[in-house]
């Protein structure tokens, strides 16, 4: 196959879910939040899921599941309420850690690679990345209906290096987030910092929670 039927379509996926993905959301808000408090294992852990849910939506969307999806309004109605409610809460409970901090910087030292994490802790961790990923009603707009609605533009066999190209979108700029915020961990070992972050989160979260209930 020549160039124009294999890196071309790829790079052009790629670029397609780079320019959605890249972007200040409640999903990239929360990795961040992993990145900078969470050992390595449930950052990977979380990564996968931003990364893998990405991959299934757009595979979804070429096999055509997003016309299904836009028969049925209803479903996303649901998930618009039910996301909107979880990122609100969430956003209320960053606000309040802004407002009432514990006072605990963090310890940059005692953050390695997961083995003071409790069992508990990492499964809260990766339920809630889940939620931030699924209960988003313009995951299955955007990643499901449009992105598997420009794949299928692309010829039969150049659609398949678009789609590889896109899913690499989603891999290397969760990655980057996800394990290249690890640098600002010296940053966070002051109080003050943990304050301005969290009130930065509470912002994006109550902002999208909004926005979903206006259905924006």
């Amino acid at each position: 196959m020549t160039i124009a039927a294999t890196v071309l379509p790829a790079l052009n996926g790629l670029g397609t879910g780079l320019a959605l993905i890249v972007a200040i959301g409640a999903q990239n808000a929360f990795l961040l939040r992993l990145a900078v408090t969470a050992p390595r294992r449930v950052v990977a852990a979380a990564v996968g899921i931003c990364a893998g849910s990405d991959a299934v939506l757009i595979l979804a969307g070429v096999l055509g599941v997003g016309a299904v999806v836009e028969r049925a309004p209803v479903a996303l109605v649901v998930v618009r309420f039910v996301g909107a409610a979880f990122l609100l809460t969430y956003g209320v409970l960053a606000a309040r850690r802004a407002i009432r901090p514990a006072g605990d910087a963090l310890d940059v030292r005692a953050v390695g690679t997961g083995d003071g994490t409790t069992a508990g802790t990492a499964r809260r961790a990766v339920l809630t990345m889940l939620a931030f990923t699924w209960l988003n009603p313009h995951v299955y707009l955007d990643t499901l209906v449009f992105l598997g609605s420009v794949a299928n533009e692309q010829g039969v066999d150049e659609r398949w290096w678009w789609v590889g190209g896109a899913v690499a979108a989603s891999c290397c700029w969760f990655s980057a987030l996800g394990f290249g915020s690890r640098m600002l961990r010296p940053v966070f070992a002051r109080p003050g910092a943990w304050r301005v972050f969290d009130a930065c989160i509470a912002v994006v979260m109550v902002a999208f929670g909004v926005r979903l209930l206006l259905g924006a």
